[in-house]
């Protein structure tokens, strides 16, 4: 089939569509069938099936099928997507295109109680406190409160949010709240920095007739919860609702509240009542802690109206059984109650209808169903809930609402990233129509139709187009970073966890201390995230071995984009693909090179493990998709042909020494060292799945054998006859094109304060070419230290390995290395 030519054959059809058809699970003797329905446009379903009302009032309808007989694998019909959008657009979409809000809604069946088309819209404003990507300050937010508060109404500030503002100890007691809102009723200062139970509680409890309190998701919750919350509840004896949870002295204001009446433009007063909750219909209680709910508030005189009622996710357990049914017998309106079942009202449902004879539903299950069937135990979060609409509400907001039943999704992605933005459809009248069954006799399966029939080669020769570009120009240059010495002459504190560093780092200029905050340095194998900071009592004073945004580096796929954005397509990099983004680029590449009669052998790896977890080798392309179900990869082509030791595989590990990114300084060490495959290589198939063949990183799994290095360089210099595979001159420029790349792709990677060793792995081709394994963070240098190595210069001892490191990233000492 010539390239750009639409697919007009069904053997064509078939050789784009192979993959997708065995895919579907479509019989075999129904694909000439697709293809001819697929090209005629043919939707016969109508004529086959018929769509009715379900069993529910008409609010769902279901497919039946109408013909007399149809044979088992005789037809295949074609379902459409009636409607494809993407959320941010969808309410748009149902106001501005013709006919769609009233196809959506008779196909949802949502329109069951209209009779014209005519409906209003509503303009929605919403207020957002985060504009042009910078977030409001603590200030201004409290006197965007004081200026809502004055133009809403008398000028008290009743209810005050200061959420996500980075607000620590300090701040919280400078800004003196009580003082500026004293009739506060509600506060949330969700998602800040406290910590200091003594200071929050003496800050908080300042306000009298404070009736909600929210501090979730501050550090100082996480670890004194109980020791706060005692302090809090003695401090505010008129409060009830803390953290979300009802307190003890729960009353109308926290029923109120979950009652819908008291919010932010509603907050209530001062006094005890204010008789709004007489309008209350529907109370959700569920999952509010609630211990007991008998009290003087939580009656029918307070809730006369009260029809809805959820008490799931309570414990109720200071309320007797018969107390609870008693009480909410009282309730004259209430029809509709949720519990947990078995739950505080017993372990029956039939017996709570029995003792509540008004409910007309349990847990989302009309009573007299219950009553007919004798299910004693129900559970409305397995039960389908159908949406709920009123007679007022637009159409467009009722499709919104029960599209949710429908819908399905998928996501797109280019050569540039995965598209972050889901694309939703909904399947036409006839697929919609669907129904769930347990013993089905039809199946549905999506099927991407490529009529052009070359779109994975045109994504492919975009790619490599693409890839052909090189940001590196000019070369970055060095100068030297400063060393670092106390004043004083003490030694420099380092703190680590890894034991080989606190074993033989023993140079006099540097201590090891057991304490994080104490060090000058931090040496450690763990990500230093803000919370590790935290947690440790880092300080940014402090020089940690670890770059920002490192994982532009040590992550495969963000390794292979940081590559190929700097440097194009090198030679030192294999084609590499990252699944998630770039299948079609890859399914296009093995065509090629099937066409082509070039070697397919791909080799698949997880984007952030080491040591080969979880790593493949296969020449199938349904075993490549296959394999992306077990978590993101990269695909990378097999070195097929690669150098031989002894006819096994090998690779190197080299440890690269980064002081700076910018101005950019690294250096290799003149330490490195061979990993070696325990079996002969050979790309015979069944070998694939031979661990000690096609790998080399035999220390964790498998046999471990060392070789020295300077005997593997001897040895393999006199099986090449001479080639000097393993001098530097062959990885210097290689590998200082990988720091340099990520120097100009990431520049935020740079950081005064970071020092760090990465390992770069590197495999030899047949032709004795470097090739770009992976980049590690924090390398295993075990190895390193244990074993001298004989050279040219004299002898380097692995134990004065790390005091080699340490002299050069921090005292600007270049023994034992060499500058890239």
């Amino acid at each position: 089939m010539a390239g750009g030519k639409r697919i007009e054959t069904y053997e064509d059809f078939v050789k784009v569509h192979g993959l997708l058809l065995t895919a579907s699970g479509l019989p075999r003797s129904l694909h000439y069938q697709l293809f001819q329905k697929l090209f005629s446009e043919t939707f016969d379903g109508g004529v086959h099936f018929g769509i009715e009302p379900s069993d529910d009032g008409g609010r769902q309808r279901r497919l039946v099928l109408t013909s007399d007989f149809m044979a088992k694998e005789s037809h295949v019909f074609l379902v459409d997507h009636a409607w494809t959008f993407r959320l941010s657009d969808a309410y748009k979409q149902l106001q501005e295109v013709s006919g769609l809000a009233e196809r959506m809604a008779a196909l949802m069946c949502v329109d069951i109680d209209l009779n014209s088309d005519a409906e209003e819209t509503e303009e929605v404003v919403d207020r957002v406190s985060q504009q042009n990507g910078t977030k409001m300050s603590v200030l201004e937010a409290v006197e965007s409160e004081i200026r809502s508060a004055k133009g809403n109404g008398d000028g008290t500030v009743r209810w005050l949010e200061l959420e996500d503002l980075d607000i620590d100890d300090d701040t919280l007691s400078s800004l003196n709240l009580s003082s500026r809102f004293p009739g506060l009723l509600a506060l949330s200062l969700c998602g800040n920095k406290l910590e200091n139970v003594e200071i929050v509680a003496q800050e908080v409890t300042k306000f009298e007739h404070l009736r909600a309190l929210w501090l979730n998701k501050n550090p100082v919750v996480k670890k004194c919860d109980d020791q706060l919350a005692d302090r809090v509840l003695q401090g505010l004896p008129r409060l009830e609702i803390y953290n979300s949870h009802f307190t003890a002295k729960f009353g109308g204001w926290a029923l109120g509240f979950c009652g819908g009446v008291y919010e932010k433009d509603n907050p209530g007063s001062v006094h005890e009542s204010d008789h709004q909750l007489e309008s209350v219909s529907s109370l959700d209680l569920s999952n509010r802690c609630i211990h007991n709910l008998i009290n003087k508030a939580f009656s029918p005189v307070e809730f006369p109206s009260l029809s809805y009622l959820n008490l799931r996710g309570n414990p109720l357990e200071q309320n007797s059984v018969a107390d609870l049914l008693q009480v909410l017998k009282e309730f004259p309106c209430l029809r509709s109650l949720e519990v947990d079942i078995p739950g505080p009202l017993g372990e029956s449902a039939i017996e709570i209808l029995e003792s509540l004879p008004k409910l007309s539903e349990l847990n989302g299950v009309n009573a007299s169903k219950i009553l007919e069937t004798g299910k004693h135990v129900i559970d409305s979060i397995l039960q389908l809930r159908l949406p709920e609409w009123t007679a007022e509400e637009p159409l467009a907001d009722r499709i919104i609402s029960a599209m949710w039943l429908y819908l399905m999704t998928y996501r797109l992605a280019d050569e540039e990233k995965i598209d972050e933005t889901s694309v939703w459809y909904v399947m036409d009248e006839l697929g919609s129509a669907l129904r769930h069954s347990d013993e089905p006799n039809f199946r549905v399966a999506p099927f991407l139709f490529m009529p052009e029939g070359d779109l994975a080669s045109a994504e492919y020769a975009k790619h490599c187009q693409k890839q052909s570009k090189s940001l590196i120009s000019p070369s970055v240059h060095s100068s030297a970073t400063r060393s670092l010495h106390h004043t004083d002459g003490s030694p420099l504190c380092v703190y680590t966890d890894l034991p080989q560093v606190e074993e033989f780092l023993t140079r006099s200029e540097f201590v090891i201390t057991s304490e994080p905050k104490d060090a000058d340095i931090v040496w450690t194998s763990m990500q230093v995230d803000e919370d590790l900071k935290k947690a440790a009592g880092l300080t940014d004073q402090q020089y940690i071995n670890q770059f920002p945004f490192e994982a532009c580096l040590v992550m495969k796929h963000h390794l292979a984009e940081t590559v190929q954005k700097a440097h194009g397509s090198p030679e030192w990099l294999q084609p590499t693909y990252n699944l998630e983004t770039h299948l079609s680029q890859l399914i296009g590449d093995y065509y090629v090179r099937k066409r082509d009669g070039l070697n397919n052998l791909w080799i698949l790896k997880p984007w952030n493990m080491a040591r080969t977890i979880d790593t493949s080798v296969t020449d199938n392309l349904s075993a490549i998709i296959r394999l992306m179900e077990t978590g993101p990869k990269i695909c990378q082509k097999y070195i097929e042909h690669p150098a031989l030791f002894n006819r096994k595989k090998f690779d190197l590990r080299y440890i690269v020494l980064v002081r700076s990114m910018n101005p950019l300084e690294i250096f290799l060490s003149d330490v490195y060292w061979v990993r070696l495959a325990n079996n002969p290589y050979t790309l015979e198939k069944h070998s694939f799945f031979e661990y000690e063949t096609h790998f080399t990183v035999m220390n964790y799994r498998g046999k471990f054998s060392h070789k020295n290095t300077p005997e593997f360089v001897t040895e393999f210099e006199q099986e090449h006859q001479g080639t000097r595979a393993c001098s530097f001159e062959i990885v210097l420029d290689f590998q200082g094109n990988v720091f340099e790349g990520a120097a100009v792709v990431h520049p935020e990677m740079h950081s005064p304060r970071s020092r760090a060793i990465y390992g770069v792995d590197v495999m030899l081709d047949s032709s004795f070419q470097p090739k770009l394994l992976e980049v590690t963070y924090c390398p295993d240098c075990t190895r390193a230290c244990k074993y001298d190595i004989v050279g040219e210069g004299g002898v380097i001892k692995g134990r004065d390995f790390f005091n080699d490191v340490f002299g050069c990233l921090f005292l600007n000492e270049t023994t034992h290395v060499s500058p890239l």
